[in-house]
């Protein structure tokens, strides 16, 4: 059975790329207007509620419009 100490190198990476994804989201949300698909609070609650990559990720798939 693998220990925390095992997999702290491995996750404490990953934890620091995910903030930085969602901040940069949550920023990229709050300053432009216009979305492909959806409004500025239901994008803003896809990326808090999925904060786990997936909220992020489908927002700039689905969400984001080309300026």
């Amino acid at each position: 059975m693998l220990e925390l100490r095992e997999i702290l190198p491995f996750l404490i990476p990953l934890v620091i790329v995910e903030f930085v994804l969602l901040i940069y989201t949550l920023h990229h949300i709050l300053t432009h207007k216009t979305y492909k698909r959806g409004s500025r609070t239901l994008w803003l609650i896809v990326t808090i509620a999925g904060m786990q990559f997936i909220g992020p990720i489908l927002y700039f798939l689905l969400g984001r419009e080309e300026s």
